[in-house]
């Protein structure tokens, strides 16, 4: 673990309170300079959904990349039920790597790289997961493959980790893009930024959440 890193299971971000603006999920296709990858899909269509504000924001990312770069999304909304079954692999994976681990240091380890299911953003509709693409669709080098664990990529899926050449220059290009349109980046995954859920009032001190889990399509 870096220092001074907070995990989303920490109870400084639990326990902030949620006062939900009610704002509705909109499609993220259609975005200009955003693609919609398939390889998270479902049969709801609700990975390529996101919170109004959010969508607003990535907007203003891809507006800002250099040209010939767009934004590639890859997971946006997610159900809960999908959220418990990342969470459960990930839990069972862990256990056998790391044999005798307690179930505290497992479920704070386990949240480096997915959010226990009651505080995970991706099911406020606030998060989304993506990378840069070129106007082709083809992925650029960022280091990692997008949703590397830790223990897969040696740490080098998280965001300040040391990276190669064109990686280094490319990822920090889409941190450079989302941070600039207002969002916050969970640090252990480069892959991963929210909008107005309890990471991102964390982060920025928001007084509370704007968004709290929502039901998807169903």
């Amino acid at each position: 673990m870096q220092p001074g890193v907070v995990l989303i299971s920490d109870p400084r971000v639990v326990d902030i309170s949620v006062a939900d603006n009610g704002e509705p999920l909109d499609d993220l296709q259609g975005l200009p300079r955003v693609r919609v990858d398939r390889r998270k899909s479902d049969h709801s269509g609700g990975w390529h959904l996101a919170r109004r504000g959010l969508a607003q924001r990535l907007a203003a990312a891809a507006a800002s990349l250099p040209p010939g770069l767009e934004l590639l999304i890859v997971e946006a909304y997610r159900s809960l039920e999908r959220q418990s079954g990342y969470w459960n692999h990930y839990c069972a994976q862990l256990h056998e790597h790391y044999p005798g681990l307690s179930p505290e240091l497992l479920y704070d380890l386990a949240s480096r790289w997915v959010a226990p299911p009651n505080v995970a953003p991706h099911c406020t509709g606030g998060a989304v997961d993506l990378t840069l693409c070129g106007t082709d669709g083809a992925e650029l080098d960022l280091g990692t493959a997008l949703d590397a664990t830790p223990e897969q990529s040696d740490g080098a899926c998280y965001t300040d980790a040391e990276v190669a050449e064109p990686a280094a220059t490319n990822r920090a290009v889409l941190v450079r893009a989302l941070r600039g349109a207002g969002l916050v980046n969970y640090p252990t995954e480069w892959w991963h930024w929210s909008y107005g859920e309890r990471y991102w009032a964390f982060s920025t001190g928001a007084g509370a959440a704007l968004y709290g889990p929502v039901r998807g399509p169903e």
